[in-house]
């Protein structure tokens, strides 16, 4: 009974303990110079950059890198003022 017990809570532990990514493998290839990139995970595409292994913040899980990359740059200033003030908005 005590073993039982003791291999359900592990298991619930390490579940709601792990970290999920939404991840994509892209197959390695050969580049036109014949140069060959070897295959890679990556985050899976979707509307927002704030959730790339590459934005600062992030982590790659599967290099261990961390994230560098400034997500609001590429946007301009404007977006990321009203980006700010949209989070700090309480429109409940």
């Amino acid at each position: 009974m005590f073993k039982k017990k003791f291999l359900i809570i592990s298991f619930l532990l390490l579940v709601f303990s792990c970290e999920c990514y939404a991840t994509t493998y892209v197959k390695g290839y050969t580049r036109k110079d014949g140069t060959y990139v070897n295959g890679y995970y990556r985050s899976t595409p979707n509307h927002t950059k704030l959730d790339n292994y590459s934005t600062r913040g992030n982590y790659n899980p599967y290099t261990g890198k961390v994230g560098t990359i400034n997500p609001y740059k590429q946007y301009g200033s404007s977006y990321n003022h009203s980006y700010q003030k949209n989070l700090y908005s309480n429109n409940y």
